[in-house]
């Protein structure tokens, strides 16, 4: 098993970027966990500094550790359930930006490898052919580099594996800049994960209207 080291961002306060009586959306930071983890070291994490702030705050999905990006959280169980339903009815519409070495062969195209947990090595996961579960990822180039040779992507989960968007990314030859666990040789390109979840759609569990938000990256 791979030991992680957990050193989570200092607390500034919450960047906030929409709520209401139902829904909080927060622009989590990267190298903070969405959830408590194992081991009293790892109990700093997004849900609960959003319940420090808002108590009826529950966690709806979750983003890797080393992820930033957009969350959102129900205020109270029964917007938890509802907003749950429309993510395993992927009624929710999720895009993220990355930064990947190289260039794709085409401006869009999608990612369809089936994906499995790599026990030994855990928390990586695999492709795996044979019993992986089904996983598809959209992607669109935004802009290329030439002089770094790197490519500012548009990433669109469709399915919503664990490091999906990660190991699809690796598995095609363009690993996202300073991923420590897929990224290989370019693991060390960059201080962070440049991975950003940065657009969320859906529609409101209230009221039905549809809303959508964007959460511009930092890199």
């Amino acid at each position: 098993m791979n030991k992680v080291c957990y050193s989570p961002p200092h607390n500034f306060g919450l960047d906030l970027v929409y709520q209401d009586n139902s829904i909080l959306l927060i622009n989590k930071p990267a190298g903070l966990l969405s959830v408590p983890g194992r081991g009293a070291d790892k109990q700093d994490c997004l849900s609960g500094r959003v319940q420090e702030e808002f108590p009826d705050a529950l966690i709806v999905h979750r983003l890797d550790m080393a992820t930033s990006g957009l969350i959102v959280f129900a205020r109270g169980t029964e917007i938890q359930r509802r907003l749950s339903q429309s993510f395993q009815d992927r009624k929710v519409e999720k895009r993220y930006v990355a930064v990947v070495k190289g260039k794709p062969g085409t401006d869009m195209g999608e990612v369809n490898l089936p994906i499995i947990a790599d026990w030994p090595n855990r928390p990586k996961q695999k492709i795996d052919t044979t019993i992986g579960k089904y996983s598809l990822t959209r992607y669109r180039l935004l802009n290329y580099d030439m002089e770094v040779d790197t490519s500012r992507i548009e990433l669109e989960p469709i399915t919503g594996r664990t490091h999906q968007l990660r190991i699809h990314m690796a598995a095609i030859g363009h690993p996202i800049l300073g991923d420590k666990l897929y990224g290989g040789a370019v693991s060390e390109s960059a201080e962070r994960l440049l991975l950003h979840a940065h657009s969320l759609k859906f529609m409101h569990p209230l009221n039905e209207i549809a809303m959508s938000w964007i959460c511009g990256s930092a890199f």
